[in-house]
């Protein structure tokens, strides 16, 4: 499967500077809720479970979808439907 390749120079500098940008605001908006929460410090503990939750998360969202492209590699999802297009199965 080949990737799509944009065709000109401008389609790809406009979506890097699209996602760019969506990324700055995005970024922008968390120090300033960060910064507006005043007293609420975190301590190391905190910091742990965060990143524990964080790697936790990216991990089961990283195995679900490996199943998913495992599932549609080996025609898993190829006989869903009937011929009249729905599922009589329940």
């Amino acid at each position: 499967m080949r990737l799509a390749v944009p065709k000109s120079l401008g389609s790809t500098l406009l979506l890097i500077g699209a996602l760019g940008g969506i990324l700055t605001v995005a970024v922008a908006l968390v120090v300033s809720t960060w910064s507006g929460a005043g007293g609420a410090e975190i301590s190391g503990h905190g910091y742990a479970a965060m990143a524990i939750g964080v790697l936790f998360t990216v991990a089961l969202g990283g195995g679900l979808m490996a199943l998913v492209f495992y599932s549609h590699r080996h025609g898993y999802d190829d006989n869903v439907a009937t011929e009249d297009g729905f599922d009589d199965r329940r």
